[in-house]
This record gives C-alpha cells, structure tokens and sequence, in this order.
C-alpha cells in the first residue's frame, strides 16, 4: 500500500496519506477535497560492495541532472 503525498489547493497544507483501494484523500486541516497529488523523492538503501549499508535517495543518484520521473524511466 503506498503513501502519496498531497497539497491541498484550498490552504496549501502538504500532507501525506495512505492509499487503500481507490485513493480519496482530503485535506488534514481544512478537509477539502481539492487536493492535488505531489511528485516525491524516495529513500533506498542498497549493499556496497564490501556489504556495507549505502543510504540514498532519487536526488542523491548518480543520475541527479536526470528528467525522467523514475529511475527506471532512463534504463541505467
């Protein structure tokens, strides 16, 4: 089940909110509906090549001047 995050266009909170089946979120301070889903960077960890713990994120890839939305748009 993922987490989305979200801004509200009617008082600019951003917030995140989990989907489960069909995604309805609204605002967690003005209950709105109007609210409009955000992209995000996400956080990763992998094994170096000494078994280490190498923490990362989409901003910190080597592919940081990439305009693909994912990683896996641009195949490297």
């Amino acid at each position: 089940m993922p987490i989305y995050e979200y801004q509200c266009q009617e008082c600019g909170n951003t917030f995140e909110y989990l989907v489960i089946g069909k995604p309805d979120p609204e605002c967690s301070e003005c209950h709105s509906k109007k609210v409009c889903r955000q992209m995000s960077a996400c956080g990763f960890f992998s094994k170096g090549a000494g078994g280490e713990t190498i923490k990362s994120t989409a901003a910190t890839s080597s592919c940081g001047g990439c305009s693909a939305s994912s990683c896996a748009g641009c195949g490297h």
